[in-house]
């Protein structure tokens, strides 16, 4: 609570707001409430709060009319915001204590004030903010302050405001605010609104004198543990690409902190004054206010949009937020991409200025010989290559040590890194300060051999990467990345910003290095010893995304990059060239493990035949690995493992035995004389098997696979219809398993089923056998991603398939309930596109179908292909957030690969209208 607040009846605080009277003319609207007549005092309040209620709706308006046309004005629509309800307020009381409980001479106990507190306090107020008031008397209430309360509450609800309210005595007062440092916080930020100027005087010397003076240590440790508990609730990241503008890392509640505990340690009353002790040099305070500002506008829109509280950034706002800030779309950058560029640079901006912060608290309140919160560590001084070392932390000799030498804003990461210490602080200052220094530096042999043993660093890289980006070094040193720094994808898949992506790619890379991954990534755990250019695969992760962001393929664009770079790193020639063959085709191993048919021997050959060498096959692999799994969390699974293990096998065996398919015959045998043994069959028994099923289908089959169906078929005998489902935990899906009497449209039939019993189909082979029966194998996965394991769910599945078969089920009706697999992904645009390759196999002919995902995708073009009377082989399914890449291995009904150029056209136009969801749209 600040002293001398009841001047804050003349409005100092919002001067600076232009032509106040269209926001609310408070003469006029008083003059309107004398005149109201009514039969009693609940009418009058009603009739009050009616025409208090239409003087908020004009206010607000007009204030958006204000916003419209200066949409990044937020601090002042923030302050418009709180100076209407303060008018609203302060006229609603006149008229509750005038008219409604008039007490021309109150007695000393019957003195109240009425306080604002929180944001509202602070002067700040989004357009659907809670309002948050405090009533204080000097003692326990007495009746008349207890009748005024409850009509200003009343009337408050009645114009449709949310209100959040206490009342309390003073005593009560000290006593909360010593228990509970949220009542604590809400106090600091209290605000002179109305009543007893003389009680909040004395309630705010109160506070000052015995919860503020001697609580300062404790009240920056409480907020300090908030503000890490939010952080991990939000995901403990301030790249995340949905961010919660009030409550994320980086977002208004940190600035508030800073505020907060600037203003209960230092006793400032307004941010400017953080200057003025000396917290923060002018320009970073201009850095305050900018990014202040920034994520008060981005909040008012929210607000506006929604048409109600909304704090969280998501994808189907974030367009409408860049359309109404005036963002411009450019080459290779989309306007919503730009504005969340600004937004996260903002975003790092505040977590800079907090950094800052926590350097002056440490030296404020850490004792002798210790940090703030954390053990005890030397605090002798001693030097290391002319740096510092200041209780444990690097620090500058004096504040000219980097413009001296430019290379040492790369040196003390690289020394940092080298000793497992920290960067001090008011370092970082000096390095975000001077990072321009190095801009003459960047082709210095010194400069990049340090930067290159950060980046390859057997310690933690990842650590020491994101210090040198948030010091903005980073990012001068090596322009290319300083592009992508806070670069967002606008889609559902990537998680993180293009740069929080790279960092966290190469935390991961240094993880299997050291053995750490060995249980989620044991094949690459095992191949990376055998990696002869280590230094190549470290600079190929950190390149691999450089690109992003600029008009073209940032594949090839990125090759040219690393051509550029890696010289001026210090690589050799053959390392080079290895950086950019892997930044070129760092996506090749994914496409072709989630969106091929591995038991086709040419997709093995074609893939083959791009990689070329082992050693390249080991770090692509490994490459592809770290930068799935740095795409965000969920997104790495045990399907995604096993299909890229099984391509590094098939291809590796390709390499090393030549590009001939050898041993298919003794392959196929092997496997069946291990089913043999694992199924404990005579040779008799195990023959009628083998002579039911095709050689494809020994190929296409893993093992395991292979001895559940064997189960099955001979389990069914002579039964039309058999279903098996049973959870699978390697792969981390579920098989099902369908042996069926074959006919055309089954496998569109059984995909609709599995989708309305709640499942996604990520991969499907359909076998046929020689007396006629289908044999399809499916691996489902429920919404989250994982498998299905509960008996409930298990007989669910078999149900929906049967039903489905035998037409008991109203498939149509209930595919059409279901919802968007992502709520949010209407706010994305995907035109879909198929493409028709007979190239790609030997045998079939191979369709492409990207799409938007949405409910049973993959049973309207299963329908699509049945209507087209080809036949399907296999199916492959990739999702890429709100994105869905389904394939197919076809033939004709001959068993030929598709030619005609007719019949393409004809198959590729019913594919696209099952794609766009037209032909379902017109069946309903």
């Amino acid at each position: 609570m600040s002293p001398g607040a009841p001047s804050a009846l003349n409005l100092p605080r919002f001067e600076h707001l232009a032509n106040r009277r269209a926001i609310l003319d408070r003469v006029a609207v008083a003059e309107q409430l004398a005149g109201i007549e009514a039969p009693d005092a609940a009418s009058l309040r009603r009739a009050a709060s009616a025409l208090l209620r239409d003087a908020l709706d004009r206010g607000r308006a007009e204030i958006a009319r204000r916003f419209e046309e200066k949409p990044t004005q937020g601090l002042q629509t923030a302050a418009a915001g709180a100076y209407l309800t303060d008018r609203v307020l302060r006229l609603l009381l006149d008229f509750v204590v005038t008219r409604l409980h008039p007490n021309p001479n109150p007695t000393a106990a019957e003195r109240m004030t009425m306080v604002a507190v929180g944001g509202y306090g602070r002067g700040e107020m989004a357009p659907f903010s809670d309002v948050d008031i405090g009533f204080l008397t000097p003692w326990k209430q007495p009746p008349w302050c207890e009748q005024v309360i409850e009509s200003v509450l009343y009337a408050l609800w009645d114009i449709g405001l949310k209100v959040g309210h206490s009342s309390r005595s003073l005593d009560e007062m000290i006593r909360q605010a010593r228990a509970d440092h949220t009542v604590r916080t809400a106090l600091l930020e209290g605000r002179f609104l109305w009543g007893d100027a003389a009680l909040y005087d004395e309630a705010a010397a109160r506070f000052m004198g015995e919860v503020q003076a001697d609580g300062a240590r404790q009240f920056v440790a409480e907020k300090l543990a908030e503000r890490e508990a939010r952080h991990l609730k939000m995901g403990d990241s301030r790249y995340v690409v949905e961010p919660n503008v009030k409550e994320g890392k980086g977002g208004l509640r940190d600035l508030h902190a800073l505020f907060w505990i600037g203003k209960f340690a230092y006793g400032v009353r307004r941010a400017a004054e953080l200057v003025d002790r000396g917290l923060f040099t002018p320009q970073e305070y201009r850095q305050f206010q900018r990014a202040e500002n920034f994520l008060w506008a981005v909040r008012c829109h929210l607000h506006l949009i929604a048409g109600r509280a909304e704090e969280r950034l998501t994808f189907d706002v974030q367009r409408q937020i860049a359309e109404r800030m005036r963002y411009a779309d450019r080459p290779g950058k989309p306007k919503v991409e730009r504005f969340m560029q600004f937004y996260f640079l903002q975003a790092k901006r505040v977590g800079y200025l907090s950094g800052l912060f926590l350097a002056h608290l440490d030296e404020k309140f850490a004792g002798r010989g210790r940090r703030f919160g954390l053990p005890q560590l030397r605090r002798r001084p001693s030097r290391l290559k002319g740096f510092v070392l200041d209780r444990g932390r690097l620090a500058l000799p004096h504040d000219r040590f980097f413009a001296e030498d430019p290379v040492r804003l790369v040196e003390i990461f690289a020394l940092a890194d080298l000793h497992a210490v920290e960067v001090h602080p008011l370092a970082m200052r000096a390095a975000a300060r001077d990072a321009h220094l190095i801009t003459d530096h960047r082709r210095d042999p010194r400069a990049n051999a340090l930067f290159l043993d950060v980046l390859t660093s057997p310690r933690t890289p990842e650590k020491v990467l994101r210090w040198m980006s948030e010091a903005g070094v980073l990012g001068r040193l090596v322009p290319d990345f300083g592009r992508v720094v806070a670069q967002m994808q606008f889609d559902m898949y990537h998680h993180y910003t293009v740069d929080e992506h790279t960092i966290r790619a190469i935390g991961l890379l240094n993880l299997i290095e050291r053995g750490e991954l060995m249980q989620d990534h044991p094949l690459s755990s095992a191949l990376f010893p055998g990696v002869v250019q280590r230094r190549a695969l470290y600079v190929a992760v950190f390149l691999h995304d450089i690109a992003k962001g600029r008009d073209g393929d940032h594949s090839i664009l990125g090759a040219a990059v690393a051509e550029r770079l890696c010289p001026r790193f210090g690589l050799t020639a053959a390392e080079t060239e290895t950086v950019a063959w892997l930044v070129r085709h760092h996506l090749l191993m994914s496409a072709t493990a989630f969106k091929r048919d591995l038991s086709d021997f040419k997709t093995i050959l074609d893939f083959a035949e791009v990689v070329q060498s082992p050693q390249r096959l080991r770090m692509l692999l490994i490459l592809t690995i770290v930068d799935i799994r740095a795409v965000g969390p969920g997104i790495w699974n045990g399907w995604k493992r096993q299909l890229l293990a099984t391509l590094f096998d098939s291809a590796e065996e390709v390499l090393r035995l030549g590009h001939k398919q050898r041993g298919r015959g003794e392959r196929i045998a092997a496997k069946q004389e291990v089913l043999q043994e694992a199924l404990g069959w005579d040779a008799a028994r195990m023959a009628r098997l083998v002579d039911q099923l095709p050689e494809a289908y020994w190929v296409a089959e893993p093992v395991d696979v292979l001895e559940r169906n064997a189960r099955l078929v001979d389990g069914a005998g002579d039964s039309p219809l058999a279903i098996d489902a049973v959870a699978d935990p390697e792969r981390d899906a579920t098989l099902v398993t369908v042996h069926a009497a074959d006919h055309p449209g089954l496998f569109y039939r059984i995909a609709g089923a599995i989708h309305a019993a709640g499942g996604n189909i990520i991969d499907a082979r359909i076998h046929t056998t020689r007396t006629g029966m289908a044999l399809d194998n499916f691996l489902v996965q429920n919404p989250q991603g994982g498998r299905f394991d509960e008996a409930g769910q298990l007989d669910r599945l078999r149900t929906a398939i049967s039903d489905s078969l035998a037409n008991r089920a109203r498939l149509s009706e209930r595919l059409s309930a279901k919802p968007l697999p992502h709520p949010r992904a209407g706010a994305f645009s995907i035109t879909p596109n198929v493409l028709i390759d007979n190239q790609a196999s030997n045998r079939f002919t191979v369709v492409e179908v990207n799409a938007r995902d949405r409910p049973a995708l993959l049973h309207h073009l299963a329908h699509a292909l049945f209507q087209s009377k080809v036949t399907i082989h296999s199916a492959h399914v990739a999702t890429f957030g709100e994105r869905a890449v389904d394939t197919f291995y076809l033939t004709d009904l001959t068993g030929d690969r598709i030619t005609a150029s007719a019949r393409i056209r004809a198959l590729e136009a019913r594919l696209l209208e099952a794609a766009g969801g037209t032909a379902e749209q017109a069946a309903a």
